[in-house]
């Protein structure tokens, strides 16, 4: 496989892998968010507590996706 190819695949990968995590954010944002909120509202109330765990969740998948890919 040829230098390009492989800067164009590595490239391609990181793209996937931005825009999966940008749709898994805007699921949990729009989907998850407002139910958990309804379940916890005192916890909840806060936004910075809801883009934390936004934050872990992601932290930790591009962990998880980085060392799959190693």
């Amino acid at each position: 496989m040829g230098q390009r190819s492989r800067v164009a695949l590595t490239l391609f990968a990181i793209s996937l892998t931005g825009f999966i995590l940008g749709v898994i954010a805007n699921i949990l944002y729009y989907k998850a968010f407002p139910i958990l909120v309804e379940l916890f509202p005192h916890i909840f109330s806060s936004s910075w507590v809801a883009w934390g765990f936004i934050g872990a969740i992601l932290a930790v998948v591009c962990c998880l996706i980085y060392a799959y890919l190693l």
